[in-house]
C-alpha cells in the first residue's frame, strides 16, 4: 500500500513591532492582558519598558500607558492587524472620539522591514516618527532599526523629534 506523505510549508518568521497603549481601566493589567492575548498567536521576544504619557488630540482623558513589543509571527500583516484588532475587541475598545480614551491600543510599527500600504493597513504606522510614546520605547528594543520609508534610524528620529 502506497502512503501519501503531506508536509506541510510553513512562512518564514516576520519580525514585527506593535506599540501596545491604555487608559482607561486597570491600564497595566490591560497591557498584560493583551500581551497574553498575543502570545496565544505570536512569540513575544522583547518588551520595552511601560511608560507613562499624556494623551495626544483630544485631552480630555486620563494619561495613558504605553509600549512596545518585538513579536516573531508566520502571520501575514494583514492577518496579523485582523487578530490584532479582534484582541482589541474583546478587551472592550470602542471607537467613538478619534485619539479618545481606550481600554487598549494596538498597533503595528514595523513589519519585517516592509512597507505596505492597503486601505486597512499602513505599515511602518504612518505617524510613529511623530510620537515619543512610540519612538521612545521602539528606541529601546531597536535604536539602529532603519524606517524602510524615511530612511532614518528610529534613534535619530527620536532624537529629530526631541529637537522639535
Amino acid at each position: 500500500m502506497k502512503q501519501t506523505i503531506i508536509t506541510a510549508v510553513t512562512m518564514a518568521n516576520s519580525t514585527v513591532y506593535i506599540a501596545l497603549g491604555s487608559n482607561l481601566g486597570d491600564r497595566k493589567d490591560n497591557l498584560q492582558k493583551a500581551m497574553e492575548a498575543i502570545s496565544e498567536f505570536a512569540q513575544i521576544e522583547q518588551k520595552s519598558t511601560i511608560i507613562e504619557t499624556e494623551p495626544e488630540g483630544y485631552k480630555e482623558q486620563n494619561f495613558f500607558l504605553n509600549m512596545v513589543i518585538t513579536i516573531q509571527t508566520n502571520l501575514t500583516a494583514s492577518e496579523l492587524i485582523e487578530k490584532l484588532q479582534e484582541v482589541e475587541k474583546k478587551m472592550g475598545r470602542v471607537r467613538k472620539i478619534k485619539n479618545g480614551p481606550r481600554t487598549i491600543d494596538l498597533d503595528i510599527l514595523f513589519y519585517n522591514k516592509e512597507a505596505i500600504k492597503t486601505p486597512n493597513l499602513e505599515i511602518p504606522h504612518p505617524r510613529m516618527h511623530k510620537r515619543a510614546f512610540v519612538l521612545n520605547p521602539m528606541n529601546e528594543l531597536a535604536p539602529e532599526l532603519i524606517h524602510p520609508i524615511l530612511k532614518k534610524s528610529i534613534n535619530t528620529l527620536k532624537n529629530e523629534l526631541g529637537k522639535n
